[in-house]
């Protein structure tokens, strides 16, 4: 079987090449990728050249290509290493941290049973997850009221997961107009226009004097100051969103010191990596979660994939999401190929 593979090789070039196959080792499993799904924000970034930004290093790096992405998708396991004993040839998973790519290998770590859940579905497991620990962090209660800051994959997940959760009523809040249809599709019991006059009252008004939860997933300093400004009194606000630039600044006396807001980091890798406590999950232990909300019905991420493709039109999928600010959600169908 000849594996492929998206590869961005250059600044806004993503082609559709041959890939390397080696035999697996003792701890991983081969997976054949039935679905992946275009996580839009990272995905941009890398493909644009963006420097490699992390809070764990003072300065960005520079960009080096050729880069892999795709963290989210779904298959089959073909074969598993001496080591793995509780996945088996077969098994129809998820996969964490994985890339677009039709064949891999991958620790058996990151790898997540489905059942019989649908590879729609589960491709966007991962990506779903990212929302999940934001709303944990922010000890959402019955009953609270939320706010969800910017329409992306996350912002949507988000709206889905807080219903599910208990939440109302939620506000999703996003400039454009298609996507704020969509975010009452998709769990908002109200969309706004941050541009809008009087945004911050009116989210005001529909929680009752301000939204007791935040998820910040524009990943811009505007979009933090904007949900601060909806914020009840002792509100709790999510950063979900990557905000590398610096750039900007905040009225932290009278939006976050006065009102009693905590601000929490809600980055995917800020967990855990071993054992789950109260508001503070593995990611492992919420892939789980995610598929027990599968199974029960009581949610469906499918339904926000707005487009299949191929990934034979990889490159030109990518020319879009490169000069579309409405990229749609999309995931890249690999069933097909031989």
């Amino acid at each position: 079987m000849n594996n492929k593979r998206i590869v961005f090789t250059s600044v806004g070039r993503a082609e559709f090449l041959d890939a390397p196959l080696r035999e697996v080792a003792v701890d991983e499993v081969q997976v054949q990728i039935y679905f992946s799904t275009i996580s839009s924000g990272t995905e941009r970034a890398n493909l644009m050249g963006s420097k490699t930004v992390s809070w764990r290093t003072p300065e960005a790096k520079e960009a080096v290509f050729p880069r892999h992405a795709g963290y989210s998708s779904a298959g089959v396991v073909l074969k598993v290493g001496e080591n793995v004993k509780d996945i088996t040839v077969g098994d129809r998973v998820a996969l964490r941290w994985s890339t677009h790519t039709h064949i891999q290998n991958i620790n058996q770590s990151l790898v997540t049973k489905i059942g019989d859940i649908d590879f729609r579905d589960a491709a966007l497991f991962h990506i779903s997850i990212f929302p999940l620990a934001a709303i944990r962090k922010c000890h959402l209660e019955i009953g609270e009221s939320a706010i969800v800051m910017g329409m992306g994959v996350l912002g949507l997940c988000a709206l889905g997961l807080l219903k599910a959760a208990g939440a109302a009523p939620i506000i999703a809040v996003e400039p454009d107009p298609i996507k704020r249809e969509k975010a009452l599709k998709s769990g908002a019991d109200f969309a706004l226009d941050p541009f809008a006059d009087n945004f911050a009252e009116t989210a005001k008004a529909l929680t009752s004097g301000g939204a007791n939860v935040g998820i910040e997933v524009t990943g811009i300093g505007a979009g933090l100051n904007g949900i601060l400004d909806c914020m009840a009194r002792f509100g709790r606000v999510a950063l979900l969103g990557c905000t590398r630039s610096s750039d900007f600044s905040i009225d932290y006396y009278r939006k976050v010191h006065g009102p009693g807001i905590t601000l929490v980091g809600a980055h995917t890798d800020a967990r855990p990596q071993l054992e789950s406590y109260e508001g503070w999950w593995t990611q492992a232990d919420d892939m789980e979660a995610v598929k027990k909300l599968h199974e029960m019905g009581r949610i469906k991420l499918s339904n926000l994939v707005d487009e299949t493709q191929s990934p034979e039109n990889a490159t030109e999928i990518y020319n879009r999401l490169c000069t579309d600010k409405t990229f749609p959600i999309v995931q890249f169908d690999w069933s097909a190929l031989k």
